[in-house]
């Protein structure tokens, strides 16, 4: 693969990003990745929060934050928000995802911000569209329990969130597509507009398939876990060293293939197993003679002859254990990423390829501050003019 950084498919583009959390940097370093300069606003004098956030909270601003340059602001002052005007007359895309009505409480509504560059592409990450719940607070866990998420992945009376802030990530990947296709749509008419991405309502285009299927059923939604799979093998089976793997067999040519692979001459000439559905009929005497196989060989073995048989198949890991991922490391699907404590890790890439560029990485997670000098000095304040606003708190850079 060349090394195609300059000419990224979104360079020229550039984005000011009022986000915090997950949402709204989810969104920012889609963007940056694909070559946007990518300008984050943080809130003087600590900067985003997620930068000191405990528990699973601490992978949040090293991985959500590469590619951008730090700007931290005291938006309280009129001197930070005359800063923001500023930008916002320069720059082609503004996003951000704060609580309803915080970002309009400081005079940059879609209105005022319109004004100032009738061209900008406006993105407002929310909880809710417009309707009885649009004023809520919000957040990734909420919208999984009342959007039906938890209820489709836990067992009944069980509700579960996903491993993973994938609302948070979703609503934000939506706001991306929805500013890049602004942006092509600006390239027609010159004008800009105001993109609104949600969590709820990505939650429920989720979930959109299980409501297919109840109203096709008549029948109420039961989680995934507990309802029947429309095929006969695809479970969660014990290796004889311990290990957990999953086996889906998702097509008769896939049960042929692994009665043949696995010696199982008897099972391949049985009528009453010919077909996936009639295995979904025998499901009771069938799946125990392949719980007794699969935990009678170790997993190595078991994942080589599946890959021999070319079933699908996956070993159980933990989020730690794909660092040394053979796939994501010769496929070169992850960057070296420096952390807070200036050690090195490897990061998953924007899970992407278009032709041959990298969208890889440019710049480690900004400090606090970090880039905002020379951006101020670009939009023609004085060095002493940022020395003054350093003191007087209306802005803040600090070492890593």
């Amino acid at each position: 693969m060349s090394d195609k950084k300059s000419d990224l498919p979104l360079c020229g583009i550039r984005v000011l990003e009022m986000g915090h959390a997950v949402m709204g940097p989810s969104c920012g370093v889609i963007l940056a990745d694909m070559g946007a300069e990518v300008i984050k606003v943080e809130r003087a004098p600590d900067g985003d929060p997620t930068r000191r956030l405990p528990g699973f909270g601490v992978g949040l601003y090293p991985y959500f934050n590469r590619n951008k340059k730090s700007l931290v602001l005291n938006l309280k002052s009129e001197a930070g928000r005359d800063v923001l005007r500023k930008l916002l007359g320069e720059v082609d895309v503004f996003l951000e995802n704060f609580g309803p009505g915080a970002v309009e409480r400081l005079g940059f509504s879609y209105e005022e911000c319109a004004k100032i560059n009738p061209r900008l592409i406006y993105c407002a990450l929310k909880g809710f569209m417009p309707g009885p719940y649009e004023n809520r607070p919000s957040l990734d866990n909420l919208v999984q329990m009342m959007g039906g998420l938890a209820y489709m992945t836990g067992p009944t009376g069980t509700p579960l969130r996903a491993g993973a802030s994938i609302i948070d990530i979703m609503g934000g990947t939506y706001g991306a597509l929805g500013i890049i296709t602004a942006l092509y749509e600006r390239e027609r008419t010159g004008k800009g507009q105001k993109v609104l991405a949600t969590l709820y309502e990505a939650t429920a285009f989720l979930v959109g398939q299980h409501m297919a299927c109840s109203a096709i059923t008549g029948e109420k939604s039961i989680p995934m876990c507990e309802g029947t799979n429309p095929w006969a093998v695809y479970d969660l089976f014990t290796t004889g060293d311990g290990d957990q793997i999953f086996v889906g067999m998702t097509s008769d040519f896939h049960w042929q293939r692994f009665c043949k692979t696995f010696g199982l001459d008897d099972l391949a000439a049985d009528e009453n197993l010919a077909t996936n559905h009639k295995r979904v009929e025998n499901r009771e005497s069938l799946i125990p003679r392949i719980e007794a196989l699969i935990a009678s060989l170790p997993a190595e073995e078991l994942i080589k002859k599946f890959e021999e048989a070319k079933i699908p198949f996956a070993p159980v890991v933990r989020p730690d254990q794909l660092f040394d991922d053979p796939q994501l490391n010769q496929g070169g699907c992850l960057v070296e990423t420096e952390l807070p404590s200036g050690e090195k890790t490897k990061l998953p890439k924007l899970p992407l390829r278009m032709d041959d560029y990298d969208f890889g990485l440019r710049s480690d997670p900004p400090s606090i501050g970090e880039g905002s000098r020379e951006l101020m000095l670009s939009l023609g304040y004085s060095e002493a003019e940022v020395e003054e606003m350093l003191k007087d708190g209306i802005m803040a850079i600090k070492d890593a």
